[in-house]
């Protein structure tokens, strides 16, 4: 299919809407193809950073219709491609035109109409915002949970999360955004420096159980690494990785990885393309990961480094900062 404009009629029509609360109502999504006389149109629901096909569309002479009953306001997707990115886009119950560009993964989309959406752009467009600072603008806001939960909840500490959920309208608190937010400000505050490591079960490559209490050996410290093959910033990270292995594994460092991936075959791939020569485990379950909710993993890469007594002594060890805290310990 070639990279098109795609112009959209978005007509939400609900009763009884309010801004601060969510209902379901009767979303009619009607709109043409520009180029494109066949093909199919996706509707997605968005949870935990993962888009999930709620309906869909076919594209005929151009032309394509929805009729769905769905929750507003609320976060969607919308994509010519389920294997590619998405469009995320915020629906409250006013008619809005939206002109989905698939090109250049859809950054160059526009929408009209949707005073939600329209505040989720100037967000966007928004440097070095103060999160508590947005809240307290627009307290009752969807855009204001989730950009807490998107962009903020990995680097805050549990206080925060904490105190800028209290800045947040009781209306959103029930949201599956601010529920993740409670869990994990409740999980960080388990896996600070000092306290334990928690133990896992998780296979290994051959998909064998490994469980992860079993790496710690005296005088030695492990290095539990959470990635995966799709993230850039992850494989860009490894041969730092590498490089730190290779100079302290004799003298006391190993390495414990597991992978947020979803395809066994890119996981495997990716660590013999990067020459990662430690423990890889992964349940493939991308960010549904046991491990990475047992340890409050909400953006990859990230690490814990763990002491022979199974004691965090640190977290997201990266770069010089790796190689100074382990020259240290080491």
């Amino acid at each position: 299919m070639k990279k098109n404009l795609l112009v959209i009629a978005v007509i939400a029509l609900v009763l009884g809407y309010a801004c601060d609360t969510k209902e379901t109502g009767g979303l009619s999504l009607e709109g043409s193809v520009k180029d494109v006389s066949e093909g199919t149109v996706y509707l997605q629901k968005f949870r935990n950073k993962t888009f999930f096909v709620i309906d869909s569309a076919a594209i005929n002479n151009g032309e394509f219709h929805f009729s769905k009953e769905v929750e507003l306001p609320e976060i969607y997707g919308l994509t010519l491609d389920t294997t590619k990115g998405s469009f995320l886009v915020f629906l409250d119950a006013n008619p809005a035109t939206v002109v989905l560009d698939s090109s250049n993964y859809y950054r160059n989309t526009t929408i009209e109409g949707s005073e939600l959406h329209n505040l989720y752009a100037e967000y966007r467009s928004r440097r070095h915002v103060q999160i508590d600072s947005f809240i307290r603008e627009h307290p009752a806001s969807l855009v204001s949970a989730y950009a807490l939960y998107r962009d903020f909840s990995y680097r805050l500490s549990p206080e925060e999360i904490k105190s800028n959920i209290q800045l947040l309208d009781p209306s959103l608190h029930n949201t599956p955004y601010v529920e993740v937010l409670k869990e994990v400000a409740a999980t960080l505050e388990v896996v600070s420096i000092g306290n334990p490591a928690p133990d896992f079960t998780v296979n290994n490559t051959e998909g064998n159980p490994v469980q992860f209490s079993e790496q710690f050996s005296p005088g030695r410290y492990v290095l539990l690494d959470f990635w995966a093959s799709w993230c850039g910033p992850c494989r860009r990270s490894n041969p730092g990785k590498v490089a730190a292995y290779e100079k302290y594994n004799e003298k006391g460092l190993d390495i414990f990885s597991v992978s947020l991936d979803k395809s066994r075959e890119n996981w495997l791939e990716a660590i013999e393309k990067d020459n990662l020569t430690w423990t890889h485990t992964s349940d493939l379950l991308h960010w549904d990961s046991e491990p990475a909710k047992l340890y409050g993993i909400r953006a990859i890469p990230s690490n814990y480094l763990i002491n022979d007594q199974g004691i965090i002594v640190a977290k997201n060890l990266r770069g010089e900062e790796l190689e100074k805290t382990l020259e240290d310990l080491l």
